[in-house]
């Protein structure tokens, strides 16, 4: 990705930002079925852990049902682990990879659930991407959000075969992904220390070329919309930089869309809960040692807390270099009042 210098408007998360987008919140009479069902599909035999901790964090930023699909060799641990979910164990290769017989088991979820996270602790990257790209169009169709993390990024470097030779994957309708700075160079064959010399623009670039909402995760996250729009979030700790850390984000940003809120917005929230709960962990704990299982237990009073304190705080646009010279499109509605 060639990249050139640019002026374009960087909008800050932000406390004022937050509460001027608020996330759906579900009427006071609403069931389990207005506060939506995600669908978390990971794990593997060395990393069962990782499938946990993204769907506790779905049901901590308040999704109503849960549905986990899993490797058949953890299947019957997660489910001790995680009691209100549905647990559905699928066929493993050697690899560590699902089996293909995964199609036919997720098939009739598609039309039922509101989000879908595919990533944490799966592993076989070549598998994966099979799965997910027999997967995409039943849930695009269904209009389900689509969050793909972890191994399940690799989709981009290994398109379908139907896909033609030598061009870029671009994906049909746009998911979430939730790269760090090392993925990204993964993703996209750039040095990571030219990912992290210039996220801003990478994330733009990116963004557009996938038709994807992209969290570039770091000290300083920045998030690209399809449509050039970018927001920036500063806070947290190094203490978030622990293993799982990312699975709680990624189940997070799930569970947010799970209710209603759009890609963007689910992310742009995620991000700004998953530093806070940081933040809190830290003031009781101490920067280092916090586990990443305990920070889905702040979500849910982060998001009263946001909800209901003074919005004080003012909103900044700041000018960054961005690639290409093409503005950013149309905002969104948070954007739009910035």
């Amino acid at each position: 990705m060639e990249t050139s210098p640019r002026t374009f408007a960087v909008h800050d998360i932000d406390t004022a930002l937050l509460q001027s987008w608020p996330v759906p919140m579900p009427a006071v009479e609403g069931d389990k079925e207005i506060r939506g069902h995600v669908l978390v599909l990971g794990g593997s035999r060395e990393m069962p852990g990782a499938v946990i901790l993204a769907a506790t964090a779905a049901l901590r930023a308040g999704a109503g049902k849960l549905t986990v699909a899993t490797g058949q060799s953890v299947a019957q641990l997660v489910a001790l682990a995680m009691p209100e979910a549905r647990v559905i164990g699928l066929r493993e290769e050697a690899s560590d990879g699902f089996s293909m017989d995964a199609v036919a088991a997720l098939d009739p979820l598609a039309d039922r659930v509101d989000a879908v996270l595919i990533g944490p602790g799966m592993r076989d990257e070549p598998a994966t991407a099979a799965l997910v790209h027999a997967l995409l169009p039943r849930f695009d169709a269904a209009g389900t959000t689509v969050v793909l993390d972890a191994c399940a990024m690799g989709v981009l470097l290994h398109p379908p075969a139907r896909w033609p030779a030598g061009m870029p994957w671009r994906f049909e309708r746009a998911p979430v992904l939730t790269p760090h700075a090392g993925e990204m160079a993964h993703l996209t064959g750039i040095a990571k220390d030219e990912v992290n010399a210039a996220p801003d623009p990478r994330a733009v670039e990116a963004a557009r070329a996938w038709n994807a909402v992209l969290a570039l995760k770091g000290a300083r996250t920045v998030i690209a919309t399809p449509d050039g729009t970018l927001y920036s979030h500063e806070g947290g700790n190094v203490g978030l930089a622990i293993s799982g850390s990312g699975d709680v984000l990624a189940g997070i940003i799930a569970g947010l869309a799970a209710r209603g809120a759009p890609p963007d917005q689910a992310t742009c929230w995620g991000v700004a809960l998953h530093a806070r709960a940081g933040e809190r962990l830290a003031e009781r704990l101490g920067t280092l040692g916090y586990l990443a299982r305990e920070i889905s237990q702040e979500i849910p009073a982060l998001l009263e807390q946001i909800a209901g304190t003074d919005a004080g705080e003012a909103r900044t646009i700041r000018q960054t270099p961005v690639d290409r010279g093409t503005a950013p499109g149309a905002a969104s509605p948070a954007a739009s009042a910035i």
